[in-house]
């Protein structure tokens, strides 16, 4: 995950400033010079880490923070504050007109997954923001463009518009929009053709596109595995087209996440989206103070309970819970959590989300705890209704038809029949609790 390597180094070096009694100078300058080598190993733009620094430092050798009673926690407060401000402290969020259609202009090299993020960002719009998209087809150089963004619109339930190869890319769109118009849809998302690297002949068409339609937005997308190619790319499309603001993709790799940092201090351009999967839904909205406490270690907590809003079946969840504190719990209400669970993604992810479990997500990720999690799934699923609703049923001869069943050993099935126990266990005390204090 983008950021990883710079979270860890980031807040190593702040952890030896917490718990002083006092901050020097001195002290302040030896944990600069760590914050500097992370951001410089994490690909950050050696003038953005330059100006970075000497902010937090005058910030830092301020008054109030050495004389401040916790100055370590102050200083994390300052660099928080830095890194926010490197990412935009801004509104990044898309603006729509107030009457009438917007129109959204997407553009990018191949290869940034472009026609799939407007598929996405369509997609995203119509579920949380609840309005009306349509996608217009104008990516004529690719083959397989239209047919692949006809197949996505199918799959979210957003009409796209195309005129085939054989009309040119400018009128595609000027029709585009005037059917848009027409039938009353109140978002249009234009995908625009990208090429292999920036050229004249690509560079004409979309300016072309942009004169004849005047777009409300001007979306880029950036591949963030290119590291600080995204600032270069960032910046020409930017000076030729005036971007409104860049869609991060393949943001959940292995990137260092340094262009992020960089491409908004250099170029201007704000990040609006990224893209952290290959589903249609892994698409989040960008805030920069979210990121900036993922990359010190303070958690999401904002995102975690938006993240469950939306993926949770928030019934399935009341129900179990209200069976929980009634001490009635069966695997059938485990294997409800675990699916449910399962909805907001990894488990590592998740746990990252919460403030100070970070050390414990690793730990999960080595041990692969989904995995763990589906062969709960399946040894459950294995069980009969009678065994579901009361395993003290099962015996060693049934025991190893559901390993059989499952694909597991006994040992396992036994794994998980002791941790239900267990949890049975600890939802009974609840339950007597509840009772003490009803």
């Amino acid at each position: 995950m983008a950021f990883d390597s710079l979270q860890e180094k980031l807040t190593t070096s702040l952890r030896t400033l917490q718990g002083k009694s006092k901050i020097t100078e001195k002290n302040i300058e030896d944990a600069l010079k760590e914050i500097r080598i992370a951001l410089l190993e994490s690909d950050v733009n050696y003038g953005v880490v330059k100006s970075f620094l000497e902010r937090v430092r005058s910030e830092s050798l301020g008054q109030d923070v050495l004389n401040s009673i916790e100055p370590g926690e102050l200083l994390v407060k300052i660099v928080h504050d830095e890194i926010v401000k490197l990412l935009g402290d801004g509104d990044n969020s898309l603006i729509f007109k107030q009457t009438g259609m917007t129109v959204i202009m997407v553009v990018g090299l191949q290869g940034t997954g472009k026609t799939t993020q407007v598929a996405k960002i369509a997609n995203l719009l119509k579920k949380k923001d609840n309005r009306n998209p349509m996608i217009i087809a104008a990516d004529l150089i690719r083959p397989a463009a239209i047919e692949q963004l006809k197949t996505l619109g199918e799959r979210i339930g957003v009409e796209v518009f195309s005129k085939g190869t054989d009309t040119s890319a400018i009128d595609t769109v000027l029709n585009g929009v005037e059917y848009a118009r027409s039938k009353g849809y109140d978002t249009v998302f234009i995908d625009t053709a990208g090429r292999l690297q920036i050229d004249e002949v690509l560079m004409q068409e979309l300016k072309d596109i942009k004169n004849a339609v005047a777009p409300d937005e001007i979306l880029l997308t950036v591949d963030a595995l290119t590291g600080q190619d995204v600032v270069n790319v960032s910046r020409t499309f930017h000076e030729l087209l005036d971007v409104t603001g860049l869609v991060l993709t393949k943001f959940d790799g292995d990137s260092k996440g340094g262009s992020a940092l960089s491409v908004k201090a250099i170029t201007g351009v704000p990040i609006k989206f990224t893209g952290v999967g290959e589903k249609i839904e892994d698409i989040e909205v960008f805030h920069p103070d979210r990121l900036a406490q993922r990359i010190l270690g303070m958690g999401d907590v904002v995102s975690l309970v938006e993240k469950a809003q939306e993926e949770m079946d928030i019934k399935a969840a009341e129900n179990t819970a209200k069976r929980m504190l009634a001490g009635k719990f069966t695997m059938d209400d485990l294997l409800v959590q675990i699916e449910q669970t399962q909805k907001m993604g990894p488990i590592a992810s998740i746990m990252k989300m919460i403030p100070g479990m970070n050390d414990i997500s690793k730990a999960i990720e080595k041990t692969d705890a989904d995995k763990e999690l589906n062969k709960t799934k399946v040894i459950i699923q294995s069980m009969t209704k009678a065994e579901r609703n009361d395993p003290s049923i099962i015996r060693s001869s049934h025991k190893r038809r559901i390993a059989a069943g499952s694909g597991t050993t006994v040992n396992e099935v036994n794994k998980v029949i002791n941790q239900y126990d267990k949890m049975k266990k600890v939802m009974k005390q609840f339950s007597s609790f509840k009772g003490l204090f009803g």
